[in-house]
């Protein structure tokens, strides 16, 4: 205001003067919008969507919660359960009707449970879902191996899905762990982070095809093959994803000269003063 009211004698500069400090009152407004968007939804809300539909999550230090990201125990319950317990009652019985019966009221136990615990049933559901179509292969065939094919069907679209992801320079481990990093798209313009999501995306890719070269042999064996096949699809499900997803996330670590984008926003209240 001292400047302002000594730019002149007249009153007519001293009211243009304020007029022209509404802008830079303003200027925070593009910074705020920046993170949170003016017309919708960020690039970093995009990314944390995407993420979190995937199941990404992150812990109270801003790094990838591995377990969470599995989805907790119970989660890891509900991949495990089913399965095992088919085997089981397979094992035991040689009844493969009673068998998808009983791996079925497993997986419906859990839907129960998240009911009871009124939290989200999309990984039940998924989950039941994935059991019966299971099980509705293996009665139709009568062959209790086909139970696990859906299986080799799921890691195939999901080596294609990441594949094409490399290919059109969108690799998934970026979408993924760009959000927990709170770089959003921004690693995309930097070859040497795009290089190291890349490298990520394949090592995710790996993990899906080691579950084929190993499994899919043990399939065709067929019910001699079974015990083992099972036993595979249980160490090779959710302990090896949560391996391959740690080793990813180390790969795709920035070097140790690069801040990330989280580390750059405290410092832009210091420059405006």
């Amino acid at each position: 205001m001292t400047v302002a009211n000594g730019s002149g004698p007249h009153e007519k500069p001293a009211q243009e003067k304020p007029a022209q400090e509404k802008p830079a009152q303003e200027k925070p407004g593009p910074a705020e919008d920046s993170r949170q968007g003016t017309q919708g939804p960020s690039i970093a809300d995009i990314a944390a969507g995407y993420a979190e539909k995937a199941g990404l999550q992150r812990n109270s230090h801003g790094h990838v919660d591995i377990l969470k990201s599995a989805g907790g125990v119970q989660g890891i319950a509900e991949s495990i359960v089913p399965g095992l317990v088919f085997l089981i009652a397979f094992m035991v019985t040689r009844d493969l009707p009673a068998s998808l019966i009983a791996s079925l009221a497993s997986a419906a136990v859990f839907t129960v449970v998240r009911l009871v615990q009124r939290r989200p049933l999309t990984q039940a559901l998924a989950g039941i879902a994935g059991v019966a179509i299971s099980a509705w292969l293996a009665n139709t065939t009568g062959k209790a191996e086909d139970f696990y094919v859906l299986g080799f069907y799921t890691n195939v679209a999901y080596i294609v899905g990441m594949v094409l992801s490399i290919l059109l320079k969108w690799p998934i481990a970026g979408l993924l762990f760009g959000f927990v990093r709170n770089e959003g798209f921004e690693w995309r313009k930097k070859p040497e982070r795009l290089r190291a999501y890349v490298i990520g995306t394949w090592v995710v890719i790996a993990v899906l095809a080691l579950r084929l070269v190993v499994q899919v042999p043990l399939y065709f064996m067929g019910e001699p093959g079974l015990a083992a096949l099972a036993t595979m699809r249980l160490i090779m499900g959710a302990p090896l994803y949560i391996l391959g997803l740690w080793i990813a996330w180390l790969l795709t670590r920035p070097a140790p000269g690069q801040k990330p984008v989280r580390d750059t926003q405290p410092s832009k209240p210091s420059s405006s003063d």
